[in-house]
Parts: structure tokens; C-alpha cells; sequence
């Protein structure tokens, strides 16, 4: 390792793990991150990997590359090429990054570059020439700037039918008892210098046949066995079957060396060879290693369940077990008692003490009459993970359903009862997969979840899709992005962050996110700006802050809710749907609120997180009467700061109860108003929409809006989260300004309204961290957004228009007695107005005025504010009765202060 990135590395692991060296070749004393105990240690000269000393109990293994990858991601940085050293990066790379010692490799390779036109980036290369003139390389400076490709083949140019080897390899193939056969040139390379003959096939799927046939001429009769040691994984055992079948044709004998990826870490030969170089005996653990590689070889070339069987049963020496072939569950049982009978037969039947060959083939006939197998299983069932979810202490066990013939592969869940019982174990697995049959007994399955459940590891559960706060991580489907960087789902369907590893169990959202930056359309913008305006801008960016609400909520206390309402045929729900597209969701708009129940709008509402809730106008001619009037916009108010859902009890026995909190944000689109209380009014940032002008230019712009498809846009969504660093430091710095500057307009008083357009205008300048914004868009939209909130402010000073319409009708009625004597009015004193509202109702109906509804108008005038409301039905000695009747009369009446 290179010095100066094994300092640092030391520096870091006694910081992070708190690994000391006192003395010897080792630091140990470290805090194991698995198991919690103390007995983390590693090399000291050659740090690569971190072990856990409780080897029965732990046994965890850390890599230093995957630990600190940023102290091996750019070699051409530390090592610069120069004249003299024309290959210090590629040298750097393959001693600190591989481990290797390159002395033995010079002339193998050389240092080159490769520059993507696409991204405008370059990167220092390691290149190996190959037998057939091309060649292959390895990205060493940041490999991840480059997407998936870590490495690249010369154009145009095949390696198939020959393999890569080294000169030392090809000097030790004269005489070698073995030759090793591997994909890649650096776990080649690892096996030769740790004294074993070893090829590259450069691929899985490649058969070297002319580089073996050249073999089988230099060797003559002689010939060495093969052993292919390709990765273990499903396509390339496949063809490591199929490469030795072919190899068998030609003469030769036939191994395999499958590493065991128990780890849940990709291991290769290289990786055994770090492991190696960190351990206490270095060629103990190599040894070890591989020979558990080729005990896992020989399981992979066992021709029937018997023989892989005897196989387990030679090298564990278990009497029962089950075991897989060819996809299939079996169960093995092998007689001790009957083993020792036949032996004694033998010994008095005939002479054991011939050859040692002999011997041999007849002790394996002996076991294989002393064993039995049987199928239990017409498929094979494999627990993968455990998966719990903390909250409300739900947890599964994950299974994978393999089948012998062409049927893919099924993944479910089994709950501890399934798995404990072969009666529900059988109905689960016949559910879950088709034509799934288990026919073993309760012992069977007892001992088989033993096997498999033993130290099983577990992978922590959300029940939402979106932003995830206790993992500070984006769950999307089959994507995940944590500190910008992009995550796919593994094979079994979860995703790893280092120690972490995370999944989502909601699967009714679907998500299509495109990938590719490329296919990432642009234009859109200008098609928004002309349709929608600044009204389209804004609601872009509430749509894009959504994505951020719950950091947002987390610092500041609060995320605004938005209103959108117009006419019918003002472009609403185009707009609404092209916003979701950018946020990967097609063909999708909202829901009904007044057409749900509390619980079915909670779990709708909790299905998201750093999304947008849209709620819908329900149809208020013909209202759902089981669940319209359940709704009320003030059941939205904790929502504001991100409040819980709904109270569930946990079904655990006990008094625990389950309070998911409001993840996502909230939009209100319909075309009327939002009737709703002061708190919820100033929650609300408002958009009016109105039937716009068409021209030919915005019908062609809207067109091209509802033309385009998700696959256009939805990269939005990976530009955005990936932009959360950035976007999350410009938004600190932005809305302390922009609340500053709307204080200073005096006729703002509400500090909500203020909080919330300041919030709006900050994200608008966070906005364009991730896309190209016009300076006229954003001054346009900065002073629509001052304006909203200034008509913000006035809509909650005014009277509500109920309260609007009923002092209007008042000051009319009181008009027509021209001042002779009120009509409306019971009170004495001259500063105070006491109306009687059934009186009122009457006298509205007698001269032909709108008779507003008395619930209604009850409720809205508690918040008067033209005449401020002193008390409800309180009873007045009446000016008016006792001016018609001249006796004093009492009257219930709400009296109100005379502005």
C-alpha cells in the first residue's frame, strides 16, 4: 500500500473504530461495527481489511476500499506521469488499489488515457494487451464519474476463443499440475502471486477453446486439470458447467473454485488475496480460503443430489441436511451404523488393504449405500434476509423461490409462524409461487431454517416511497440516491449503503425514472412559461421543494401548503400532470378527500414522503354522504409542520400504538376557494388560475406539454436529489434574505405568510442548482410570489363572503327606513349593533335580498371583522320593539362594536 494512503488510512480507522497499535504487526482494540465488541484489528503495514477477532461468534469483515473509496478513487492526483515515470498512476493503482507486487508485472502493462466526450471528462487508465491485439483497460481516477462502465475493450476488437496470461503464467504452464481459469486479468494476477498457475477468460460467458487446444498440444498426454474459477454468481456457474463439459471433450479433467459470497459483498480473487495480506497468517487464511473455494466448486460440479450430498456429508461430516440441485430441495440422510456394517462385511467379504485407489472407490460405494436422499421440494426455497419494521413491529422473513425449469425466480415474504410450521410453510409456498409443492416434515423444516436463519441478516423497512428521514435517503422504486450518489436495487431487492442496508415495502406507487441523463428533455420550460406563466413556475418549484420538505421542516418548522384554483378549462390538471411526470408518476393527479374516509386519507396520504398530497375538488352536487362531511380543512392543519397521520395500535399485546408523521406536502386544486379557518388560510401560498387567451403559439406549447412522456422527464427527479447538498445549503442562505426583504413591506403583518413566500422565493433560487432558469422567469416570478403574499394578507383581513354579503345586506335593509327608525338594529347604545338573526333572515326574504344559511352564518361571524363581535345570543332591551310597541322588550340578539 502506498505509503501516504496507508497513514491515512491507519489515521482513520483509530478515529472511526478506535484501533491502536501498541506493538507487534497489528492494531487491534477496535470497536467492531456488526457485533459492538472490542476485538476489531488489522494490519498495520497493510491495512486493507478490518476483522472482527470473535471468528465463531462475529466473523465480520470490512474492506478499507469500501470503507474509505476515496482514498483510492483518484491515483493520477497523488502520482503524476512523468517522463521517468511513465506509469507512477497505473503502478500506484496496482499496489495500493490491487495489492500487488510490481515488480513481477513489468511489461505487462502500460499507463494510458481515456477521455468521454459526453461528460468532458478524462481519467488515467491501466492497460494489458491481449493475445489476439487488442487490448483491455481499468479506469483509475474516480471511476464512478463514468457511470457503470469501470472498464472498456479496445473497439472493434475481440478476445474471444483466447485468454490473457501472463509470461510467468505461460512459463508455469509447461509443467503446472493445474491451470486456474478466471474472468479477469487482476484475479489472474492475485492467484499467480500466491503461486498458482492462472488465466483470464476476460468474461464468464467466454470459452477460451483455442488457448486450451494450444494447451493440450504443449501438453501432449500430460495434461493438466482445469480449474475454473469464475465468479459466483447464477450465469456464471452456469457456464462454468458448460465451459467444463467442453473442456471434458478435449481430454482434459475439470474442477471449479467458487469463492462463497456469504458476505453479501461481491468477492473475488483479488479481494481474497487483500484479505490475505490483512490476516494474522497470511497463508493459513489463503489456504483456507481456497479451500472452501473448491469444497464449494465441487458442490457446483456434483452431477446428482447423492453425490453433492456425500460431498457435504465428507467435508461436515453431518448425518442430516438438506441440500439444493439443480434447483430442486432435497433431503440427505446418511447411516453411520449401516456405514460401519457394510465396512465390516466388506473386511470379511474381500481384501480392503489393495491399492489405494481402489480403496478409495470402494469406501465411496460403502457411503454411498449408507445414504439415502429424497426430494422434499419440486423448487428451491432460500431465505435471503430478515426484515423488520421498528415502528410498528412487524418483521418477515424474505424469501427467493427457485425452479428447475424455465420459470423465473418468485420473491415473497414468510411470517415467523410460516416458517416455523411445514403445515403453513407448505400453504405460504404454494401461494406464493406456482406449482411450489413442499412435502417435508416438521423435523425437516425445523433443521433447514436452522441452516438458513442462523445469523441471517437483516435489512431495515419503510412503508413509503420517497425521502426517507431516519436513513437520509431517496427510495424510488428500483432506485435509491443517498449523498447524491445513485443506488440500484440488488438482486434481492434491496439496497446497500455501506452498514446500512434499506428497502421499501410500498409497491402501489409506481415509478418510471429514466435514468439516462441524455434522453432528459429541456425545452419544456419555455412550453411552461408560455401555458402556465408565473403560476407555472411557482408550482415547479413547490413541486421541486416538495422533494426537500422534510429537511426543511426539520430546520425551519414548517413547509407551505399550496393552492391552485380556477374555472374549469384554466389548465389545471395539465399542468398537474406534467408535474408529475418530472417526478417519475404518469397519468396521475390527485384524490378526492371528500370521497375517502379519515383512514383511508391517512394511509394515501402516508404512501409518500417528499412528494406532493394532491387533493381534488369532489363533486359537490352529489357529495359521497358516507365520507363528505368526515372532511374538514382543519384536519390539514398539523400537517403544516409535518404532524402524525393517525393513531394505530400495534398488534402486540401490549398499549404500544404506531403514529407515522406526514411526510409529503400539501396542494389543494379545485375551482372554488378554499373555505377554511385563518390557520388554515395562512398555510397557504394561492394560485389563481383563469381561462387563458389562446394563441396558436399556446395551443402548440400545451400540445407539446401533454405530449411529452415520463421517459422525458422524470430525470428531473435524479438531477433534483442528487442536487440535496447544494440545494439545501443555498436554501439556508437564501430565506433568511428573503424574510428580511418582505418585513420591510408594512402592509405584511402575518409572520406565516411572510415564512411561507420566503421559503417559496428561496426555493426558486435553489431551483436553478438543477436546471437553466431565464433571469426574466425568475424577477417575474419573484414579483408574483411578493404579490400572493400581499393578497394573501388582505384575503385574511377581509371579512369571509358570507360575513361580506351579510353586513351588506345589513347597511341596505338599515337604508330603506331613511334613518326614521332601525329595522335591524335592537341596541341603545349608539356604539354597538345587536341583530336578532331570524329577524334578519325574515326581514332579507320580505325585500327580496339572499337569505344566507344560519349554521353558516353563525359560524363566520364569530370572525367578523368589519364589526368585531362583542357576544352571541345575548339578551338586549330592544330600541326597536319598545319604539313600535312603547313598552320595554327583550330580544336575543349577537351584538357586534360599531367601527
Amino acid at each position: 500500500m502506498q505509503e501516504e494512503i496507508r497513514q491515512q488510512v491507519l489515521q482513520r480507522v483509530e478515529r472511526d473504530y478506535g484501533l491502536k497499535h501498541r506493538s507487534g504487526k497489528f492494531m487491534r482494540g477496535g470497536k467492531c461495527p456488526h457485533c459492538g465488541k472490542k476485538e476489531l484489528y488489522t494490519s498495520h503495514l497493510t491495512p486493507w481489511v478490518l476483522r472482527c477477532g470473535r471468528q465463531a461468534k462475529c466473523g465480520q469483515e470490512v474492506r478499507v476500499r469500501d470503507l474509505y473509496d476515496d482514498l483510492f478513487d483518484d491515483y493520477s492526483k497523488l502520482n503524476p506521469q512523468t517522463t521517468q515515470a511513465p506509469n507512477a498512476a497505473a503502478d500506484a493503482y496496482l499496489a495500493t488499489g490491487r495489492g500487488f507486487s510490481i515488480k513481477p508485472l513489468q511489461g505487462t502493462y502500460t499507463q494510458e488515457s481515456f477521455y468521454d466526450n459526453t461528460i468532458r471528462q478524462g481519467t488515467a487508465t491501466v492497460r494489458f494487451q491481449l493475445a489476439k491485439g487488442g487490448w483491455w483497460e481499468r479506469l483509475i481516477d474516480r471511476p464512478h464519474r463514468f457511470g457503470k462502465m469501470k472498464a472498456r475493450f479496445a473497439p472493434g476488437q475481440s478476445y474471444a476463443g483466447v485468454w490473457w496470461a501472463a509470461p510467468a503464467a505461460l512459463e508455469q504452464m509447461r509443467t503446472a499440475r493445474e491451470v486456474w481459469i478466471v474472468e479477469g486479468i487482476f484475479d489472474a494476477i492475485a492467484l499467480l502471486q500466491r503461486g498458482i498457475c492462472a488465466v483470464a477468460a476476460m468474461s464468464s460467458n467466454a470459452y477460451p477453446e483455442a488457448s486450451i487446444k494450444e494447451l493440450r498440444d504443449l501438453r501432449g498426454a500430460d495434461l493438466p486439470t482445469l480449474v475454473w474459477g469464475l465468479d459466483n454468481e447464477p450465469s456464471a456457474r452456469a457456464y462454468t458447467q458448460k465451459h467444463a463439459r467442453r473442456a471434458e471433450k478435449l481430454g482434459f479433467k475439470n474442477k471449479a473454485a467458487q469463492i462463497d459470497q456469504g458476505s453479501g459483498k461481491k468477492t473475488d480473487w483479488n479481494d481474497l488475496h487483500l484479505r490475505a495480506q490483512a490476516a494474522e497468517d497470511g497463508d493459513a487464511q489463503w489456504q483456507a480460503d481456497v479451500d472452501m473455494a473448491l469444497h464449494q466448486g465441487a458442490l457446483l460440479m456434483a452431477r446428482t443430489a447423492m453425490d453433492k450430498g456425500l460431498i457435504v456429508y465428507g467435508h461436515d461430516k453431518q448425518t442430516e441436511f438438506h441440500l439444493e440441485h439443480h434447483s430442486r430441495l432435497y433431503w440427505f440422510e446418511f447411516d453411520p451404523q449401516r456405514f460401519e456394517k457394510l465396512c465390516r462385511d466388506r473386511a470379511v467379504d474381500g481384501d480392503l488393504n489393495e491399492d489405494d485407489e481402489l480403496e478409495a472407490d470402494e469406501l465411496a460405494k460403502i457411503q454411498r449405500a449408507a445414504a439415502s436422499v429424497r426430494q422434499i421440494a419440486n423448487c428451491y426455497p432460500e431465505a435471503l434476509y430478515f426484515q423488520r419494521h421498528e415502528a410498528t413491529d412487524e418483521s418477515w422473513y424474505f424469501f427467493r423461490v427457485d425452479f428447475p425449469h424455465d420459470a423465473p425466480s418468485v420473491k415473497g415474504t414468510f411470517t415467523g409462524p410460516q416458517v416455523a410450521s411445514s403445515t403453513e410453510f407448505k400453504k405460504r409456498i404454494i401461494s406464493l409461487a406456482q406449482g411450489a409443492v413442499f412435502s417435508g416434515s416438521g423435523h425437516q423444516l425445523d433443521r433447514m431454517m436452522e441452516d438458513q436463519l442462523f445469523n441471517i441478516k437483516t435489512v431495515d423497512t419503510v412503508d413509503f416511497v420517497g425521502y426517507s428521514p431516519d436513513h437520509g435517503a431517496y427510495i424510488f422504486g428500483d432506485i435509491a440516491v443517498r449523498n447524491g450518489e445513485i443506488s440500484l436495487a440488488n438482486a434481492e431487492d434491496y439496497f446497500e449503503f455501506n452498514k446500512l442496508r434499506l428497502k421499501t415495502t410500498q409497491k402501489s406507487i409506481r415509478m418510471d425514472i429514466q435514468r439516462d441523463a441524455e434522453a432528459f428533455r429541456t425545452e419544456w420550460l419555455e412550453w411552461l412559461w408560455l401555458c402556465f406563466g408565473t403560476h407555472g413556475m411557482i408550482a415547479l418549484t413547490f413541486w421541486f421543494g416538495s422533494l426537500f420538505a422534510n429537511q426543511i421542516r426539520s430546520a425551519h418548522k414548517s413547509f407551505p401548503f399550496l393552492e391552485a384554483t380556477g374555472e374549469a378549462g384554466a389548465g389545471k390538471t395539465t399542468l398537474l400532470t406534467f408535474l408529475w411526470k418530472l417526478l417519475a408518476r404518469s397519468d396521475y393527479e390527485g384524490f378526492d378527500p371528500a370521497k375517502s374516509s379519515k383512514a383511508g386519507r391517512a394511509r394515501a396520504m402516508g404512501q409518500i414522503s417528499g412528494m406532493p398530497v394532491v387533493l381534488l375538488e369532489a363533486d359537490r352536487d352529489t357529495p359521497d354522504k358516507a365520507h363528505s362531511k368526515s372532511f374538514e380543512w382543519d384536519e390539514l392543519k398539523d400537517y403544516f409542520g409535518g404532524g402524525t397521520l393517525a393513531t394505530r395500535g400495534v398488534r402486540n399485546g401490549g398499549n404500544d400504538t404506531y403514529e407515522p408523521p406526514f411526510r409529503g406536502t400539501i396542494v389543494i386544486s379545485q375551482n372554488a376557494a378554499v373555505d377554511a379557518s385563518e390557520a388554515i388560510l395562512t398555510r397557504i401560498v394561492k394560485l389563481h388560475f383563469r381561462k387563458p387567451t389562446v394563441t396558436a403559439e399556446s395551443r402548440v406549447a400545451a400540445d407539446n406539454l401533454n405530449a411529452l412522456q415520463v421517459e422525458d422527464l422524470s430525470h428531473f427527479l435524479i438531477k433534483a436529489v442528487r442536487s440535496e447538498g447544494q440545494v439545501l445549503k443555498k436554501f439556508k442562505e437564501r430565506v433568511t434574505y428573503f424574510e428580511a426583504r418582505l418585513r420591510e413591506k408594512t402592509d405584511l403583518r402575518l409572520e406565516r405568510v411572510i415564512k411561507n413566500h420566503a421559503q417559496m422565493l428561496s426555493l426558486l433560487d435553489c431551483l436553478r442548482e438543477v436546471i437553466e432558469i431565464p433571469d426574466h422567469m425568475v424577477a417575474a416570478t419573484r414579483d408574483a410570489l411578493v404579490a400572493a403574499a400581499m393578497e394573501r394578507q388582505m384575503a385574511i383581513s377581509a371579512d369571509h363572503k358570507i360575513v361580506n354579503e351579510f353586513w351588506e345586506t345589513y347597511e341596505y335593509l338599515e337604508g330603506l327606513t331613511n334613518g326614521e327608525r332601525p329595522m335591524l338594529n335592537h341596541s341603545r347604545d349608539p356604539h354597538k349593533i345587536a341583530i336578532n338573526l331570524n329577524e334578519f333572515v325574515a326581514q332579507a326574504a320580505k325585500h327580496g335580498q339572499a337569505v344566507p344559511d344560519l349554521v353558516d352564518l353563525r359560524k363566520h361571524l364569530t370572525d367578523s371583522r368589519r364589526y368585531k363581535l362583542i357576544s352571541s345570543n345575548t339578551a338586549v332591551n330592544s330600541n326597536i320593539r319598545n319604539t313600535m310597541l312603547g313598552s320595554s322588550f327583550t330580544v336575543k340578539c349577537w351584538v357586534f362594536k360599531k367601527q
